[in-house]
């Protein structure tokens, strides 16, 4: 198997997060509502009135007919907007960078911004049975032909979820479709959910499983992951952060497009309230 830069890049992360994992069973003082656990929980909703800046790295080995070799870093700010007592608006911004080999051919290389997506869930302040719903967008942002769409895209936007203490279950879910851009690209038409079930300790560790769909109506496309996880929330100097690592299981997907494995490791920067 072939070794890149790209990968080497993801194995930082990852000695990044196993390095700190001495220190996930610290708990230090907090304000109320803001414990290792809380946090933890308000992580594992989508919806939680916090500001975050997570970092995803994606690693994918095997991709296609040339065995593409993919990095990813999805830049994924929350930022929250309190809109009454009772309503509050959170806005999610997912901009990714890529590094790929072999993807779109044999013996090609493609670097640079994909195609932006941003989600803004409209959520009242309610207990247990958690909603979010609102619009989501497709910018495209992407830096190169094969790196995106050339189209704009909105569609709805959707959250379910059950929380209590330590317990967080549910959905997300957005359809888009293109509405503007390059008529000589293809349309864009897609859908995707994330079924989520996490189960966060006192220490502010948590153990998981995620599972990821995506639907490419366009291209007649499916593609579904699972992953198994686990992730602490601890600090960095007075900076709270959250790590998370876990596989990237490939179950059904096109050959076209289905790894034959990945990885993916966290890195969020958390602002408590």
């Amino acid at each position: 198997m072939r070794v890149s830069s790209i990968s080497i890049k993801l194995l930082f992360a990852t000695l990044f997060f196993l390095l700190n994992f001495a220190a996930f069973a610290q708990e230090e003082p907090a304000k109320p509502g803001n414990s290792a656990q809380e946090l933890a929980d308000k992580m594992a909703n989508p919806v939680a009135s916090l500001i975050s800046v997570p970092l995803q790295n994606n690693l994918t080995y095997g991709i296609g007919p040339y065995n593409g070799i993919k990095y990813q870093i999805n830049i994924q700010p929350v930022v929250p907007f309190k809109l009454s007592e009772n309503l509050n608006l959170i806005t999610r911004y997912i901009l990714p960078v890529v590094d790929q080999q072999d993807v779109t051919g044999e013996n090609t290389h493609e670097f640079g911004l994909s195609d932006a997506t941003v989600t803004a869930f409209f959520a009242p302040k309610t207990k247990g049975l958690i909603l979010g719903v609102g619009p989501a967008f497709l910018v495209p942002t992407a830096t190169e032909k094969f790196l995106g769409t050339e189209k704009f895209g909105i569609g709805p936007s959707v959250l379910v979820m059950h929380q209590g203490k330590g317990l967080s279950i549910g959905f997300l879910a957005n359809q888009i479709w293109s509405v503007a851009g390059n008529a000589d690209r293809a349309d864009f038409n897609q859908f995707y959910t994330q079924l989520f079930l996490t189960h966060s300790y006192k220490s502010g560790a948590s153990l998981g499983i995620t599972s990821e769909i995506t639907q490419n109506w366009q291209g007649n496309t499916t593609l579904i992951t699972v992953s198994p996880n686990v992730g602490a929330i601890t600090k960095l100097g007075g900076q709270t952060m959250q790590f998370a690592v876990m596989p990237l299981i490939p179950v059904v997907g096109h050959q076209s497009i289905k790894p034959d494995w990945g990885l993916r490791a966290v890195v969020a920067f958390i602002f408590p309230q």
